[in-house]
């Protein structure tokens, strides 16, 4: 009877659900839906890189052990499990504790590598820890790396040995030092700072490359007259003779090709030119293989799309804003993606692609991504369903340390007052990012700066992100410090209502960086039942719309007067913010959808 017993205990056990032992999501706050479909043997199971693929690789997500102890001191015994690529203070991480300045999150797991790649190197891929990161393999220095928001990769074949191996990630982050970027985490949250996040928050992953050279990435540019991509292979460890054929895909079909030299571009031309669009995300897919002496030694497969963004002049002497050549009104949500239950990190890869889903039904047609840079995977999103993006740098403090001018030019003075390692740091961290985020085809303008936080030395920014990428629009600060000539574009916040007032004078793009936060705090969906915190509140969804259709009844008056774009305030509720479209569950969309279809699409068209 008592085997019966057990056995009837373990039977009822599978079937409610139950995960294995080491694991549970923490259930202090509102969870998503999707966090019932992580599954902890094999978290975010998508590869991680859609924009460079190769078809060998191997997760390393899951269950990794986890310590916290002295920053200065030995790596401590395990103290638990930490679910792999959640940040150690979400609930989907499994543990849902803090780091200090003075303290140090330590991972290990092991892992075994597949013999079928012996005789080639294995890189060890991390897409993102937040913030400074040392790894060893079998007790072996691996590397280090810096830096929150941006993916790096050590090659680990001569550290490994035979059957399995050890691996080992020590993680600082002093989260707000002022000193680091890191957008809107603080030490203790309130009002529009939320919750630190700390540690690996993206995907871990295992990829073989040949020994001889490999492929590291690609960029891939519209040419001025908008019907012809060029296409730069970017290599390692390529000789002379070596040769990289570079495929314009549609499907299977090859559109166009060409067999490159290292350091050379290509120009490829589509018989039928097809515009990427929101209204027609057309990509066109590229193949790359490395050939060396006749033998293709590295595949990767990749995309890109045929879309111009620049500056451009209406009938009535207007500068606007413009896509593929003509004036595009660009509108759309303050997006900071955070998750009750990842903080940082989607639970799923369909929750990530939900909210761009959500924000095209929506009637919109773009994203401002607030000083957060997502997963390669949610631009990749963008790219795919056609959503423009404004990508933001996370600011390096979450206050001035200055003077912050709205509705005149700015001077010097106004300026943060940095320290020179903060600065230093901001410039390798911003490099990093545009280097890695040029790909995707989505991000149409950078965001250097929002308002003033930590803003500085403008112009010489601007001049940095310009040298970076020339070929996309900068707004240097997004309701910040305006410089005459800083940047293409010159943005304004104001709340609540759509009212920009102080203009470039004709010298710029004037745009409505920030507006709205509309607050309505849903009974059952909040992250905590009090202090809820809007710009104004409303205690219905139909007085949610009735206010929304008046500013954008206000905001068609702006476009007719010279205002090329608009931010509204925001995707999603964020903890105690209670400004979003939906709740920060993504249960409740808080106006009639269809409804704010129609209004949006009024507007878009308005120009």
């Amino acid at each position: 009877m008592r085997k019966i017993l057990v056995l009837l205990l373990v039977l009822t056990a599978v079937s409610c659900g139950q995960r294995q032992p080491g694991w549970a999501p923490l259930r202090d706050h509102i969870l998503t839906r999707w966090a019932q479909d992580v599954d902890p043997e094999n978290p975010l199971p998508e590869y991680p890189r859609p924009q460079l693929q190769r078809e060998a690789w191997l997760s390393l997500n899951g269950l990794w052990d986890y310590a916290i102890g002295p920053k200065d001191a030995e790596q401590p015994a395990a103290e638990g499990k930490i679910l792999v690529p959640y940040p150690l203070e979400s609930a989907l991480s499994g543990v849902g504790k803090h780091i200090t300045a003075d303290e140090a999150l330590w991972y290990s797991t092991t892992f075994t590598v597949p013999r079928r790649w012996k005789g080639q190197q294995v890189w060890l891929n991390f897409q993102a820890v937040d913030w400074s990161a040392e790894v060893w393999v079998n007790a072996q220095k691996a590397g280090a790396h810096t830096g929150g928001y941006t993916a790096f990769s050590f090659n680990i074949t001569p550290l490994l040995k035979k059957g399995s191996q050890q691996l080992v990630v020590k993680v600082l982050d002093a989260t707000d030092n002022d000193e680091q970027p890191r957008g809107k985490q603080v030490s203790h949250p309130e009002g529009i700072w939320y919750t630190p996040v700390s540690g690996i928050w993206q995907s871990v992953w295992l990829e073989p490359t040949p020994t001889e050279a490999r492929l590291v990435n690609y960029k891939a540019v519209t040419r001025a007259d908008g019907k012809s991509l060029q296409v730069t292979p970017l290599l390692e460890g390529a000789g002379e003779g070596d040769r990289v054929l570079v495929r314009l895909l549609e499907g299977e079909k090859q559109l166009a090709g060409h067999r490159l030299a290292p350091g050379e571009s290509a120009d490829l031309v589509p018989e039928v030119p097809q515009l990427w669009s929101p209204e027609h995300p057309f990509l066109y897919g590229l193949e790359f293989c490395l050939e060396r002496g006749g033998k293709v030694i590295d595949r990767v497969q990749g995309y890109a799309a045929l879309r111009e963004v620049k500056e451009i002049t209406d009938d009535a002497g207007h500068k606007r804003l413009s896509l593929n050549g003509k004036p595009y009104f660009q509108f759309g949500p303050l997006d900071q993606g955070w998750w009750p239950d990842g903080l940082y990190t989607a639970p799923t890869d369909e929750a990530l692609r939900y909210d761009i889903e959500q924000t095209k039904a929506f009637g919109y047609n773009m994203i401002r991504k607030h000083i957060k840079v997502e997963p390669a995977r949610w631009y990749y999103w963008c790219d795919r369903l056609g959503v423009l993006v404004w990508q933001d740098m996370p600011s390096v403090t979450d206050s001035r340390h200055g003077g912050w001018e709205q509705w005149k030019w700015a001077s010097a003075r106004d300026d943060s007052r940095l320290t020179d390692t903060a600065k230093t740091t901001y410039y390798k961290e911003w490099g990093e990012i545009l280097d890695q985020q040029q790909v995707f085809p989505c991000i149409v303008v950078w965001v250097p700066f929002n308002e003033a936080w930590a803003q500085f030395d403008t112009y010489d920014v601007v001049a940095f992100t310009k040298a970076k990428d020339p070929t996309r629009l900068v707004n240097a600060a997004s309701g910040g410090n305006s410089y005459p000539g800083a940047g293409d574009i010159f943005d304004s916040h104001n709340y609540p209502d759509p009212h920009m007032k102080f203009r470039s004078g004709g010298m710029q793009i004037d745009v409505l960086g920030e507006y709205g936060g509309i607050g309505w705090p849903v009974e059952g969906h909040l992250w905590q039942p009090d202090r809820n915190w809007g710009y104004v509140q409303f205690k219905s969804g139909l007085e949610v719309l009735e206010q929304y259709r008046t500013y954008a009844l206000q905001l068609k008056e702006t476009i007719a007067s010279g205002v090329s774009a608009a931010v509204y305030t925001q995707t999603t509720d964020v903890e105690i913010e209670v400004n979003g479209l939906m709740t920060y569950d993504r249960e409740v969309t808080k106006m009639p959808a269809d409804e704010l279809y129609k209004i949006n699409r009024e507007v878009i068209e308005a120009l």
